[in-house]
């Protein structure tokens, strides 16, 4: 048997990582066992339809690289592709009629305000409990009430007696009392199905051989039991995934903050990295890797390895990963994505240039040496910004940051490092990171002290931080000739006034 899986979100906003992870499993199981990936909306739920969610997520699915086999740009033998243009080639319609024939579902013509008098208080929430009333009604009553245009819905008949039950390949065998189950309307008032009777209907008729979703979804499998039992189709595998939560254990929400594809793209993390990271939540790998590409993921995937347990979303866990695969990024693709991250440090910016706040103008070879200093220090773009600060405008500094026990240095003698070492860097005409170390090294070595205790010096006052991405020679290099005295006479002066 071809596995077949699909993904059939709601074009309702942006895609949130439960959706996302649910996608991205569908998609492992399918090309781990070679088989087909489909693409399919589910827009039955008009009043939430979203303008551009369709854009975002064709665009979410291309830059993770879910490639699908089928969807509504892909067309195959199962389309179409797109709920809404299901309902008017009249499909749930024709399904829904078959299960009233049968018995299995009944028309309903309550109105609105019967439906409000059936509202009860169970578990602190309001719910309505609808009676069967309409499943009473005699077959000419039906008609009338259908030949005058009454609006109705078409319900699901579940009985109230017996068990329903079903397997879940994570959770196992589950059994539920019907006498639990309501009858869930199956096609709405307005001619559109309900979610839960679209997917069943569409998984049988599009050959969908497992199902992925959130286990918010078990309490309503019974219900498609239930229908695939009426329909005398064969169910398919069910795979319900973890809840995802904060590190505070509340489930994942908007406010969060990071809760979708796009928070997390527009926060600097990489694709690669979010899809790395959302594969873990949940699943966890045969040995201790934690780096894989999809390619890699594709191999190993098993998801009978995926955990009942909820899965914490771990922003630090995530920025670890995604600086690792920033530190494995070819070069000219880690510039080309980071260099806007780098001019909008600075006051000023053209295409090749930056220029600071102080008015030194730092070219595209600058700034090409302040991202390959970055590269293994960041952990997602962002913070390029907050790392490069002292590069756009020289910070204000205590002057007791010359102080360090560990480089055996202090005010006075910071000052006498920096006073010596201005005549040398000032007849010094090559400012290039090899040339400045071999002449302050030289300085070092005539002085016979230790590095620290010239480099602390001149780091501080060229940066005026105290970490910094790069060492003093790096930054001078980048600073250039003008910009790196001045700023060294400032830390004299600094220092004579301290």
């Amino acid at each position: 048997m071809k596995i077949r899986t699909r993904y059939a979100p709601s074009p309702t906003g942006r895609m949130h990582v439960g959706n996302l992870r649910t996608a991205l499993y569908e998609y492992l199981i399918a090309r781990h066992e070679n088989g087909e990936f489909i693409l399919r909306i589910e827009d039955t739920d008009q009043e939430r339809f979203f303008e551009g969610a369709l854009e975002i997520i064709y665009h979410t699915m291309e830059e993770t690289g879910l490639d699908y086999d089928e969807g509504p740009d892909k067309p195959g033998d199962c389309g179409p592709y797109v709920q809404s243009e299901r309902v008017t080639a009249g499909i749930y319609m024709e399904y829904a009629k078959k299960l009233v024939e049968k018995g299995e579902a009944y028309y309903c013509f309550c109105t609105k305000e019967r439906l409000e008098s059936l509202k009860q208080e169970i578990a602190g929430k309001e719910i309505v409990a609808y009676d069967k009333h309409c499943l009473h009604l005699t077959q000419e009553e039906i008609e009338a009430n259908l030949n005058s245009g009454m609006p109705f819905v078409i319900r699901q008949n579940i009985p109230n007696e017996g068990t329903t039950t079903f397997v879940d390949d994570i959770y196992g065998e589950i059994t539920v009392e019907n006498a639990e189950l309501d009858d869930m309307i199956l096609i709405k008032s307005d001619g559109y199905p309900t979610y839960n009777f679209a997917n069943v209907v569409d998984d049988h008729l599009m050959g969908i051989t497992h199902v992925v979703r959130g286990n918010e979804y078990l309490s309503s499998t019974p219900k498609y039991i239930r229908l695939y039992d009426a329909f005398g189709w064969e169910p398919p595998v069910f795979v319900h995934l973890p809840l995802i939560t904060d590190e505070e254990h509340h489930k994942l929400s908007k406010r969060s903050g990071h809760s979708s594809f796009e928070d997390l793209v527009e926060q600097g993390f990489l694709p690669e990295a979010i899809v790395n990271f959302i594969a873990l939540l949940g699943w966890s790998p045969e040995g201790t890797d934690e780096i894989f590409s999809l390619k890699e993921l594709i191999e190993c995937f098993d998801y009978k390895r995926v955990n009942k347990s909820p899965a914490v979303f771990d922003m630090v866990k995530l920025r670890w990963m995604n600086g690792e695969y920033i530190k494995a990024m070819d070069d000219d693709a880690y510039q080309a994505y980071a260099m806007d991250y780098v001019k909008g440090a600075f006051a000023e910016a053209t295409e090749d240039s930056v220029v600071n706040a102080d008015g030194v103008r730092l070219d595209k070879d600058a700034l090409g040496k302040i991202l390959m200093l970055l590269k293994t220090r960041i952990e997602v773009f962002p913070d390029i910004a907050e790392k490069i600060d002292f590069l756009n405008q020289m910070p204000e500094y205590d002057v007791a940051m010359y102080t360090h026990k560990k480089m055996k240095t202090d005010s006075a003698i910071s000052l006498n490092v920096l006073e010596e070492t201005l005549p040398i860097l000032e007849a010094q005409e090559d400012y290039s990171v090899d040339a400045l170390h071999d002449r302050i090294m030289q300085y070092i070595g005539e002085k016979g002290v230790k590095n620290g205790v010239v480099l602390w010096p001149l780091r501080t006052a060229v940066s005026g931080k105290q970490s910094t991405p790069g060492g003093a020679f790096e930054i001078m290099d980048i600073l250039g000739k003008e910009e790196s005295l001045r700023r060294i006479r400032i830390g004299i002066e600094m220092l004579k006034q301290s």
